[in-house]
């Protein structure tokens, strides 16, 4: 679950050769080997075309203001990773899926995130999750539009990821674990 902000350059670019490609291309022309369309039609789709960058942006939630990734869903940290070890592994993923990125994939600062804060780490499994201000960064399961916080608080332990980079205080976990 990512938000994707995808360049029409490279498409754009991608479509005029292959109408220039296909308008100087002689009738008949190429019946033994690949027409200049059908290779550059190739060399694009060997290409992967040009990797996703994901935006994280800062928009108002059921929970206050926080960070947010694809389709504006909520992102949250876990606490109990302040240490920099990744706690929330196998079970715990179907509920709190982690915000990774595949080969070539990166993310890119939106309204009000700190991009120099925007980061990766290794996963136990080899994934590459995102992280902001060395945090893991996670979705809840259970939210299903933009703007959900339904997993604000959880346990105690799960909150919100929000502009400023820190995790909740332990007085601010006591407090918010009452609700949801």
């Amino acid at each position: 679950m990512r938000s994707r902000l995808l360049s029409i350059a490279p498409a754009a670019g991608i479509a005029a050769g292959l109408m220039l490609a296909a308008c100087q291309a002689p009738a008949g022309a190429g019946s033994t080997s690949a027409s200049a369309s059908e290779r550059a039609s190739a060399s694009a789709s060997g290409s992967g075309a040009a990797a996703s960058t994901y935006e994280v942006k800062v928009a108002h939630t059921t929970a206050g203001d926080a960070l947010v990734g694809e389709d504006g869903k909520t992102l949250y940290v876990f606490t109990k990773e302040a240490s920099g070890t990744i706690a929330c592994t196998t079970g715990c993923t179907g509920t709190w899926p982690p915000f990774t990125l595949d080969s070539g994939e990166t993310t890119q600062a939106g309204q009000g995130v700190t991009g120099s804060w925007l980061g990766t780490t290794k996963r136990p499994d080899g994934a590459t999750q995102v992280t902001y201000n060395g945090h893991p960064l996670y979705y809840y399961a259970s939210d299903k539009a933009a703007g959900d916080a339904h997993g604000q608080g959880i346990g105690g332990v799960w909150f919100i990821a929000t502009a400023n980079g820190k995790l909740p205080s332990a007085s601010a976990s006591a407090s918010a674990s009452i609700g949801y």
